[in-house]
Protein backbone atom coordinates (compact mmCIF):
# COMPACT_ATOMS: atom_id res chain seq x y z
CA UNK A 1 0.00 0.00 0.00
CA UNK A 2 0.88 3.64 -0.33
CA UNK A 3 3.86 4.89 1.88
CA UNK A 4 1.48 8.05 2.29
CA UNK A 5 -1.49 6.25 3.66
CA UNK A 6 -1.69 6.35 7.41
CA UNK A 7 -1.50 3.22 9.28
CA UNK A 8 -4.42 3.48 11.75
CA UNK A 9 -8.22 4.94 11.28
CA UNK A 10 -10.91 5.96 13.40
CA UNK A 11 -13.94 3.57 12.86
CA UNK A 12 -17.11 3.11 14.34
CA UNK A 13 -17.71 0.04 16.35
CA UNK A 14 -20.52 -1.38 18.42
CA UNK A 15 -19.50 -2.13 21.92
CA UNK A 16 -22.14 -4.39 22.47
CA UNK A 17 -25.12 -5.19 20.89
CA UNK A 18 -28.25 -2.41 22.30
CA UNK A 19 -29.32 0.94 21.42
CA UNK A 20 -28.02 3.94 19.64
CA UNK A 21 -25.03 4.44 22.56
CA UNK A 22 -23.58 1.32 22.01
CA UNK A 23 -21.60 2.90 18.75
CA UNK A 24 -18.11 3.75 19.81
CA UNK A 25 -15.16 5.83 17.65
CA UNK A 26 -12.33 3.62 17.86
CA UNK A 27 -9.13 3.00 16.35
CA UNK A 28 -8.05 0.61 13.76
CA UNK A 29 -5.35 -0.41 11.18
CA UNK A 30 -6.60 0.99 7.53
CA UNK A 31 -7.82 -1.92 5.55
CA UNK A 32 -5.51 -3.25 2.53
CA UNK A 33 -7.66 -4.68 -0.42
CA UNK A 34 -7.28 -7.81 -1.37
CA UNK A 35 -7.39 -9.70 -4.76
CA UNK A 36 -10.15 -7.86 -6.90
CA UNK A 37 -10.82 -5.00 -4.08
CA UNK A 38 -9.96 -1.03 -4.20
CA UNK A 39 -9.29 0.49 -0.84
CA UNK A 40 -11.54 4.24 -0.70
CA UNK A 41 -10.82 7.14 1.49
CA UNK A 42 -14.42 7.37 2.65
CA UNK A 43 -16.21 11.06 2.30
CA UNK A 44 -19.70 9.49 3.21
CA UNK A 45 -21.17 7.11 4.49
CA UNK A 46 -24.90 5.91 4.17
CA UNK A 47 -26.99 4.80 7.29
CA UNK A 48 -29.57 1.85 6.29
CA UNK A 49 -32.12 -0.17 8.82
CA UNK A 50 -29.61 -3.40 8.33
CA UNK A 51 -27.13 -1.48 10.58
CA UNK A 52 -29.56 -1.03 13.35
CA UNK A 53 -29.99 -4.52 13.14
CA UNK A 54 -26.85 -5.49 13.34
CA UNK A 55 -26.07 -3.01 16.57
CA UNK A 56 -28.90 -4.83 18.10
CA UNK A 57 -27.31 -8.00 17.72
CA UNK A 58 -29.56 -8.97 14.84
CA UNK A 59 -27.98 -9.19 11.76
CA UNK A 60 -24.40 -10.13 11.64
CA UNK A 61 -22.31 -9.85 8.97
CA UNK A 62 -21.08 -12.20 6.89
CA UNK A 63 -18.45 -14.11 6.90
CA UNK A 64 -15.22 -12.85 5.91
CA UNK A 65 -17.12 -9.15 6.28
CA UNK A 66 -15.82 -6.32 8.43
CA UNK A 67 -17.94 -6.51 11.54
CA UNK A 68 -17.70 -2.13 11.47
CA UNK A 69 -21.26 -1.13 10.08
CA UNK A 70 -22.00 0.27 7.21
CA UNK A 71 -23.19 -1.16 3.61
CA UNK A 72 -22.49 2.23 1.34
CA UNK A 73 -20.03 4.49 0.89
CA UNK A 74 -18.78 7.22 -1.47
CA UNK A 75 -15.13 8.56 -1.71
CA UNK A 76 -12.05 8.52 -4.05
CA UNK A 77 -9.85 5.40 -4.97
CA UNK A 78 -6.46 5.30 -2.71
CA UNK A 79 -5.01 1.94 -3.07
CA UNK A 80 -5.58 -0.81 -5.75
CA UNK A 81 -5.40 -4.36 -5.19
CA UNK A 82 -4.58 -6.97 -8.03
CA UNK A 83 -6.85 -7.44 -10.49
CA UNK A 84 -9.03 -4.45 -9.39
CA UNK A 85 -10.36 -3.94 -13.13
CA UNK A 86 -10.33 -0.11 -15.33
CA UNK A 87 -10.12 1.87 -11.86
CA UNK A 88 -7.46 4.15 -10.95
CA UNK A 89 -5.75 5.81 -7.92
CA UNK A 90 -7.90 8.99 -7.63
CA UNK A 91 -11.06 7.89 -9.32
CA UNK A 92 -14.29 9.72 -7.25
CA UNK A 93 -16.53 6.51 -6.60
CA UNK A 94 -19.68 5.03 -4.83
CA UNK A 95 -19.86 1.44 -3.42
CA UNK A 96 -21.95 -1.30 -2.11
CA UNK A 97 -19.81 -3.08 0.64
CA UNK A 98 -20.35 -5.93 3.26
CA UNK A 99 -19.96 -3.99 6.29
CA UNK A 100 -16.56 -1.58 6.95
CA UNK A 101 -18.53 1.89 5.87
CA UNK A 102 -18.38 4.09 8.87
CA UNK A 103 -14.70 4.30 8.95
CA UNK A 104 -11.89 6.89 7.39
CA UNK A 105 -11.33 3.90 5.00
CA UNK A 106 -13.11 0.85 3.57
CA UNK A 107 -12.04 -1.57 0.92
CA UNK A 108 -15.03 -2.68 -1.51
CA UNK A 109 -14.90 -5.41 -4.51
CA UNK A 110 -14.11 -3.78 -7.20
CA UNK A 111 -17.21 -4.62 -9.39
CA UNK A 112 -19.13 -2.99 -6.79
CA UNK A 113 -17.95 0.22 -7.68
CA UNK A 114 -19.70 3.07 -9.57
CA UNK A 115 -18.08 6.18 -11.03
CA UNK A 116 -20.07 8.74 -9.24
CA UNK A 117 -22.32 11.10 -11.36
CA UNK A 118 -21.16 14.84 -12.15
CA UNK A 119 -24.33 15.75 -10.89
CA UNK A 120 -24.13 14.29 -7.33
CA UNK A 121 -22.27 15.39 -4.42
CA UNK A 122 -20.12 12.77 -1.99
CA UNK A 123 -23.00 12.90 0.23
CA UNK A 124 -26.00 12.16 -2.40
CA UNK A 125 -23.78 9.41 -3.86
CA UNK A 126 -23.32 7.68 -0.42
CA UNK A 127 -26.85 7.36 -0.29
CA UNK A 128 -27.15 5.69 -3.69
CA UNK A 129 -25.70 2.00 -3.44
CA UNK A 130 -27.88 -0.11 -1.25
CA UNK A 131 -31.52 1.86 -2.17
CA UNK A 132 -30.57 1.85 -5.63
CA UNK A 133 -28.68 -1.93 -5.71
CA UNK A 134 -32.13 -3.25 -3.70
CA UNK A 135 -34.69 -1.09 -5.35
CA UNK A 136 -33.50 -2.30 -9.12
CA UNK A 137 -32.98 -5.99 -8.23
CA UNK A 138 -36.31 -6.25 -6.48
CA UNK A 139 -38.68 -4.06 -8.28
CA UNK A 140 -37.59 -4.73 -11.82
CA UNK A 141 -35.73 -8.01 -11.83
CA UNK A 142 -37.61 -9.71 -9.38
CA UNK A 143 -41.07 -8.03 -9.66
CA UNK A 144 -40.59 -7.57 -13.44
CA UNK A 145 -42.21 -3.80 -13.29
CA UNK A 146 -43.25 -2.71 -16.30
CA UNK A 147 -44.08 0.81 -18.23
CA UNK A 148 -47.81 1.57 -17.71
CA UNK A 149 -47.65 -0.93 -14.67
CA UNK A 150 -48.38 -0.15 -10.92
CA UNK A 151 -46.77 -0.51 -8.17
CA UNK A 152 -47.13 -0.37 -4.36
CA UNK A 153 -44.53 0.43 -2.18
CA UNK A 154 -44.51 -0.09 1.59
CA UNK A 155 -42.44 2.77 3.60
CA UNK A 156 -43.06 4.93 1.25
CA UNK A 157 -41.07 7.81 2.75
CA UNK A 158 -37.62 5.63 3.68
CA UNK A 159 -34.47 5.75 1.87
CA UNK A 160 -35.86 2.55 -0.23
CA UNK A 161 -39.45 3.96 -0.75
CA UNK A 162 -38.17 7.02 -1.90
CA UNK A 163 -35.69 5.79 -4.30
CA UNK A 164 -38.65 3.51 -5.76
CA UNK A 165 -40.82 6.34 -6.48
CA UNK A 166 -38.33 8.22 -8.44
CA UNK A 167 -37.14 4.76 -10.29
CA UNK A 168 -40.61 3.53 -10.97
CA UNK A 169 -42.10 6.89 -12.29
CA UNK A 170 -39.19 7.61 -14.54
CA UNK A 171 -39.66 3.89 -16.46
CA UNK A 172 -43.08 4.82 -16.83
CA UNK A 173 -45.44 3.03 -13.48
CA UNK A 174 -47.76 4.25 -11.68
CA UNK A 175 -46.95 4.17 -7.97
CA UNK A 176 -49.28 4.13 -4.61
CA UNK A 177 -47.05 4.43 -1.50
CA UNK A 178 -47.78 3.79 2.44
CA UNK A 179 -46.62 6.14 5.10
CA UNK A 180 -47.01 6.85 8.18
CA UNK A 181 -47.84 10.76 8.37
CA UNK A 182 -49.45 13.49 6.73
CA UNK A 183 -46.41 15.01 5.96
CA UNK A 184 -44.64 11.74 5.17
CA UNK A 185 -47.44 11.43 2.61
CA UNK A 186 -47.46 14.91 1.15
CA UNK A 187 -43.59 14.22 0.66
CA UNK A 188 -43.75 11.29 -1.51
CA UNK A 189 -46.12 12.81 -3.30
CA UNK A 190 -43.86 15.49 -3.72
CA UNK A 191 -42.10 13.29 -5.64
CA UNK A 192 -43.84 11.31 -7.68
CA UNK A 193 -46.20 8.95 -5.93
CA UNK A 194 -49.97 9.07 -7.51
CA UNK A 195 -50.96 8.55 -4.33
CA UNK A 196 -49.65 8.20 -0.61
CA UNK A 197 -51.88 6.25 1.29
CA UNK A 198 -51.95 7.65 5.37
CA UNK A 199 -51.59 3.25 6.92
CA UNK A 200 -52.72 4.77 10.42
CA UNK A 201 -56.33 5.94 9.25
CA UNK A 202 -56.43 4.40 5.61
CA UNK A 203 -56.49 0.55 4.55
CA UNK A 204 -54.65 0.26 1.38
CA UNK A 205 -56.33 -2.61 0.40
CA UNK A 206 -59.64 -0.92 0.19
CA UNK A 207 -57.02 1.92 -1.30
CA UNK A 208 -55.71 0.05 -4.16
CA UNK A 209 -58.87 -1.19 -5.30
CA UNK A 210 -60.62 1.71 -5.45
CA UNK A 211 -57.84 3.71 -7.36
CA UNK A 212 -57.37 0.08 -9.64
CA UNK A 213 -60.79 0.50 -10.86
CA UNK A 214 -61.09 -2.87 -8.14
CA UNK A 215 -57.92 -4.11 -10.41
CA UNK A 216 -55.54 -4.19 -8.03
CA UNK A 217 -51.95 -3.29 -8.62
CA UNK A 218 -48.76 -5.57 -10.56
CA UNK A 219 -46.10 -5.10 -8.23
CA UNK A 220 -45.73 -4.92 -4.60
CA UNK A 221 -42.51 -4.05 -2.55
CA UNK A 222 -42.98 -4.84 1.02
CA UNK A 223 -40.32 -3.96 3.87
CA UNK A 224 -43.09 -4.67 6.94
CA UNK A 225 -43.91 -8.40 6.52
CA UNK A 226 -46.34 -9.99 9.24
CA UNK A 227 -49.58 -9.49 8.98
CA UNK A 228 -49.02 -7.44 5.77
CA UNK A 229 -48.86 -10.51 4.51
CA UNK A 230 -52.13 -11.53 3.47
CA UNK A 231 -53.34 -7.41 3.04
CA UNK A 232 -50.17 -7.73 0.09
CA UNK A 233 -52.32 -10.80 -1.54
CA UNK A 234 -55.60 -8.97 -1.30
CA UNK A 235 -54.26 -5.85 -2.52
CA UNK A 236 -52.69 -7.36 -5.85
CA UNK A 237 -54.25 -7.99 -9.18
CA UNK A 238 -54.23 -11.09 -11.66
CA UNK A 239 -50.67 -12.25 -12.37
CA UNK A 240 -49.23 -9.70 -9.59
CA UNK A 241 -45.64 -9.93 -8.06
CA UNK A 242 -44.93 -9.22 -4.24
CA UNK A 243 -41.38 -9.14 -3.16
CA UNK A 244 -40.25 -9.04 0.41
CA UNK A 245 -37.00 -7.31 1.01
CA UNK A 246 -37.55 -6.83 5.02
CA UNK A 247 -40.10 -8.15 7.90
CA UNK A 248 -40.18 -5.50 10.53
CA UNK A 249 -43.18 -6.35 11.90
CA UNK A 250 -42.52 -10.74 11.85
CA UNK A 251 -41.22 -13.64 10.39
CA UNK A 252 -44.34 -15.33 10.41
CA UNK A 253 -47.57 -15.02 7.99
CA UNK A 254 -51.03 -17.06 7.84
CA UNK A 255 -51.99 -16.80 4.26
CA UNK A 256 -54.59 -17.37 1.85
CA UNK A 257 -52.83 -19.78 -0.66
CA UNK A 258 -55.66 -20.07 -2.41
CA UNK A 259 -55.38 -15.95 -3.66
CA UNK A 260 -52.02 -17.20 -5.06
CA UNK A 261 -53.38 -19.61 -7.15
CA UNK A 262 -56.53 -17.88 -8.26
CA UNK A 263 -54.60 -14.31 -9.31
CA UNK A 264 -51.69 -16.27 -10.30
CA UNK A 265 -49.25 -14.33 -8.15
CA UNK A 266 -45.31 -14.33 -7.54
CA UNK A 267 -44.61 -14.28 -4.36
CA UNK A 268 -40.98 -13.94 -3.91
CA UNK A 269 -37.86 -11.92 -2.09
CA UNK A 270 -34.43 -11.38 -1.52
CA UNK A 271 -31.42 -10.15 0.64
CA UNK A 272 -28.64 -8.69 -1.03
CA UNK A 273 -25.68 -8.87 1.56
CA UNK A 274 -24.78 -12.19 1.83
CA UNK A 275 -24.81 -12.42 -2.00
CA UNK A 276 -21.53 -13.11 -3.70
CA UNK A 277 -19.47 -10.62 -5.64
CA UNK A 278 -20.58 -11.12 -9.34
CA UNK A 279 -24.31 -11.37 -8.31
CA UNK A 280 -23.75 -7.61 -7.04
CA UNK A 281 -22.11 -6.94 -10.21
CA UNK A 282 -24.28 -8.04 -12.08
CA UNK A 283 -26.39 -5.22 -10.63
CA UNK A 284 -24.26 -2.46 -10.60
CA UNK A 285 -23.83 -3.43 -14.52
CA UNK A 286 -27.62 -2.72 -15.11
CA UNK A 287 -27.61 0.50 -12.93
CA UNK A 288 -24.80 1.71 -14.87
CA UNK A 289 -26.17 1.18 -18.29
CA UNK A 290 -30.01 1.77 -17.14
CA UNK A 291 -29.78 4.12 -13.94
CA UNK A 292 -26.70 6.02 -14.08
CA UNK A 293 -27.82 8.38 -17.19
CA UNK A 294 -30.99 9.22 -14.80
CA UNK A 295 -28.52 10.66 -12.11
CA UNK A 296 -26.61 12.15 -14.50
CA UNK A 297 -29.70 14.27 -15.92
CA UNK A 298 -30.83 14.91 -12.61
CA UNK A 299 -34.02 12.95 -13.32
CA UNK A 300 -33.54 10.85 -10.19
CA UNK A 301 -31.72 12.07 -7.11
CA UNK A 302 -31.46 10.45 -3.37
CA UNK A 303 -33.27 12.35 -1.03
CA UNK A 304 -31.02 13.37 2.31
CA UNK A 305 -32.62 13.97 5.27
CA UNK A 306 -29.87 14.65 7.48
CA UNK A 307 -26.28 14.36 7.73
CA UNK A 308 -24.20 13.63 11.01
CA UNK A 309 -19.96 13.18 11.46
CA UNK A 310 -19.37 10.06 11.78
CA UNK A 311 -17.99 10.32 15.25
CA UNK A 312 -21.72 11.09 15.90
CA UNK A 313 -22.79 7.90 14.50
CA UNK A 314 -24.96 7.08 17.61
CA UNK A 315 -26.87 10.15 16.98
CA UNK A 316 -27.81 9.25 13.43
CA UNK A 317 -28.99 5.64 14.72
CA UNK A 318 -31.10 7.69 17.53
CA UNK A 319 -32.38 9.56 14.71
CA UNK A 320 -33.41 6.65 12.61
CA UNK A 321 -34.73 4.74 15.57
CA UNK A 322 -37.92 7.79 15.69
CA UNK A 323 -38.18 6.80 12.42
CA UNK A 324 -39.24 10.18 11.60
CA UNK A 325 -36.96 11.15 8.84
CA UNK A 326 -37.89 11.23 5.10
CA UNK A 327 -35.43 9.84 2.24
CA UNK A 328 -31.83 9.28 3.85
CA UNK A 329 -29.11 9.33 6.81
CA UNK A 330 -25.75 9.75 6.03
CA UNK A 331 -22.05 9.86 8.04
CA UNK A 332 -19.98 12.65 6.82
CA UNK A 333 -15.91 11.79 7.13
Amino acid sequence: MSDTLPDSMTAIEIAEPGGPEVLKPARRPVPEPADGEVLIRVAAAGVNRPDVMQRKGQYPPPKGASDIPGLEIAGEIVALGPNAGDWKIGDRVCALVAGGGYADYCTAPAPQCLPIPDALSDIEAAAVPETFFTVWDNVFTRGGLKEGETLLVHGGSSGIGTTAIQLAKARGATVFVTAGSAEKCAACEKLGADRAINYRDEDFVELVKEVTGGKGVDVILDMVGGDYAVRNLNALGQGGRLVQIAVQKGTKAEIALHLIMIKQIVFTGSTLRARPVPAKAAIADALRAEVWPMLEAGTVKPLIYETFPLSNASEAHALMDTSAHIGKIVLTV
